[in-house]
């Protein structure tokens, strides 16, 4: 077994800085991955969804429906109505029954912005629990 010093026990003291090479070639991998992902996160994807058969609800209380045509108009069961009446009207027929369960149903041409305004009326009424009403795929 050799006991002397080498050569490189004598010249050399113990290194003091990091090496900053790799420590720079891990950050930029990183920074491209972070770039090349980021768009990909704040972008909607396109999603086909399948088409499926649902049973009908059985319910025991007849619900009220909301219908908003393809032009904007909106009818309360059958009649025709203003959308400024709707919030009012709504919040009397709650106030008669309490648990009355309300579906909207909107044309598939209807504007999504006439069908978000009449879920914030139903929401300003104090109604938390709306059901949308879809056609079955044929």
């Amino acid at each position: 077994m050799w006991a002397g010093q080498s050569k490189w026990d004598r010249d050399s003291e113990p290194m003091g800085e990091i090496n900053v090479t790799p420590l720079v070639d891990v950050m930029l991998v990183l920074l491209i991955i972070f770039m090349v992902t980021a768009p990909l996160l704040t972008q909607g994807v396109n999603v086909d969804l399948p088409d499926s058969e649902s049973p009908a609800m059985q319910q025991n209380v007849e619900p009220l429906v909301v219908t908003i045509q393809a032009d904007g108009q909106i009818y309360m069961q059958d009649h025709a109505i203003a959308i400024e009446q709707l919030a009012p009207r709504i919040e009397a027929m709650r106030q008669q029954k309490p648990g009355l369960p309300i579906f909207i149903r909107g044309d598939a041409k209807t504007p999504y912005g006439r069908v978000a305004e009449v879920m914030s009326l139903l929401e300003t009424s104090g109604i938390r629990k709306v059901g949308l009403v879809t056609e079955p795929h044929r």
